[in-house]
């Protein structure tokens, strides 16, 4: 999500600092740090502080991404704070900041290939499933959008966007 952001506003990631990729860039007018932490995941809450540290972020201005198993292929979840599940990357981030006051989105990534026998680390390190490319691309493309509307338009406008749920059909509609 943050490189495809990355490339679509023309920011350049190749900066290292803070055990992390970096780039510097705008969205919409509003100056902006996206990174990449180069650490294991579940240590990324390292590169995250040191980041936060060296540039005077308060974790109300930043928003985590992260993959989510607990999650269907596709799914979006922006939340301002909370805790961090059962997504390690995410614990530690909490565990390195010391709170969870800190936005993020979530992006589902449990397709149908995913089974609890399987190895976690497999099955998220393996490529997208060819049936589930355009699912998986059409969440990329959300994401971005959710990115984008949280910087220019605030936390509260990106979460009513990204979080909306389609409404049921009506079951008197024939269509």
């Amino acid at each position: 999500m943050v490189e495809a952001l990355a490339a679509e506003e023309g920011i350049r990631i190749r900066s290292r600092e803070c055990a992390s990729r970096v780039g510097r860039g705008s969205v919409g007018g509003i100056s902006l740090l996206l990174a990449l932490p180069q650490t294991y995941m579940n240590a990324s809450g390292e590169a995250v502080s040191a980041l936060c540290h060296k540039y005077g972020v308060e974790p109300a201005d930043l928003c985590v991404v992260v993959d989510e198993i607990d999650l269907p292929l596709g799914a979006l979840r922006l939340r301002r704070s909370g805790s961090g599940g059962t997504q390690k990357g995410l614990r530690s981030v909490v565990a390195h900041l010391g709170t969870t006051e800190f936005p993020r989105l979530r992006v589902g990534i449990r397709g149908e290939r995913y089974s609890r026998e399987r190895d976690l680390a497999d099955y998220v390190l393996e490529p997208v499933a060819k049936a589930e490319r355009t699912a998986y691309a059409e969440a990329v493309e959300r994401a971005v959008e959710a990115l984008r509307i949280w910087l220019t338009q605030g936390i509260d406008a990106a979460m009513r966007r990204t979080n909306e749920q389609p409404s049921s059909p009506d079951p008197k509609d024939p269509d």
